[in-house]
């Protein structure tokens, strides 16, 4: 009986700490230093593959398109989130309201989802150039893609926008500790006193629509494009090299994805300083080996960046990289 006007003079928390490595003590300010490389290295490399694409003629097809979203989408993640990272390591700015940790959530979720739709693109602009060159600059009009990509992004605002507003909805009775350093969804939701099943069902159901269907888009594609090189005979060895290309690309960031999905359920097998590592690195290691994969195999990309970084070499050099 005395239960319930207890229950309903708890207040709901409206802020939150970042308690991410506070295990480490003094030794909490060195983690700076691999976020700090991360960040230029991220911000360097995407901003200098996104200017060649920008900046050649040569390089404003369908294809490099793509990969300078691709460049932007992954410069995003390390500017929105890297600076507050570093705020926390080093000063112990570890506050945050719950409005700005909802914001922080959306846009770390979205920017997630636009990855995974960038690279279904990218498999779809593969077989259409392998399968049906002929076709292939009216199925790559701006008109087709925007009708691909703008249903693609409305799926992802609403999954996410929904994720978020159910866990604005929760209330945050007993904690307002997060065990991170950026606000998760699972590290935020594991905080509040009431059920969590329906956050816990539309997170599944945002992984499957989202994750899950563009893996299987983007599988069947390749699929399909590696079937009809071997039935056709013909030798298409650049276009198999840059599919080659967005396989890595894809394989890299699903590892990074899975390792931290694992490790945050199977809390015993790592301590909570090298599961929060991983979890945080999934984030910002793809944004760093992207541009450089891309800027590697691609060879137009090779050699303008190339010519973009030593200027007063002789363009001999650069034919016979």
């Amino acid at each position: 009986m005395t239960m319930e006007p207890l229950k309903d003079n708890i207040s709901s928390h409206k802020y939150f700490i970042f308690s991410g490595f506070s295990e480490l003590g003094t030794l909490k300010s060195f983690i700076s230093i691999p976020f700090l490389i991360l960040f230029v290295v991220s911000l360097f490399a995407n901003s200098l593959l996104i200017y060649v694409v920008v900046s050649q003629r040569s390089l404003h097809s369908p294809m490099y398109i793509l990969i300078a979203c691709m460049a932007l989408v992954d410069m995003s993640l390390p500017l929105l989130l890297i600076p507050n990272l570093l705020l926390n390591v080093l000063f112990n700015w570890r506050g945050i309201a719950l409005s700005g940790c909802l914001v922080q959530m959306f846009f770390v979720h979205f920017l997630g989802t636009c990855q995974s739709t960038l690279l279904l693109w990218m498999a779809l602009d593969r077989y259409f150039a392998i399968c049906i060159p002929l076709c292939y600059h009216e199925y790559m009009s701006l008109h087709r893609f925007l009708k691909f990509v703008i249903p693609l992004l409305i799926r992802n605002v609403i999954m996410i926008l929904m994720v978020v507003v159910l866990a604005g909805s929760l209330s945050y009775c007993f904690k307002n500790v997060i065990n991170h350093c950026i606000c998760e969804h699972m590290a935020l939701v594991e905080l509040a006193c009431g059920s969590t099943n329906i956050n816990s069902l539309v997170g599944l159901m945002t992984v499957f629509l989202v994750t899950v269907f563009d893996f299987f888009c983007i599988t069947t594609s390749y699929i399909i494009i590696f079937c009809s090189v071997l039935r056709s005979g013909k030798s298409s060895g650049k276009a198999l090299h840059t599919c080659m290309t967005h396989i890595i690309v894809m394989v890299i960031s699903l590892t990074f994805v899975l390792t931290a999905f694992l490790s945050y359920r199977i809390r015993t097998s790592l301590p909570a300083a090298g599961r929060l590592s991983v979890s945080i690195m999934y984030l910002f290691l793809p944004s760093c080996f992207n541009p450089i994969i891309y800027g590697i195999r691609t060879t137009e990309i090779r050699q303008h960046i190339w010519r973009t970084l030593s200027p007063c070499w002789p363009v001999q050099t650069v034919n016979c990289c």
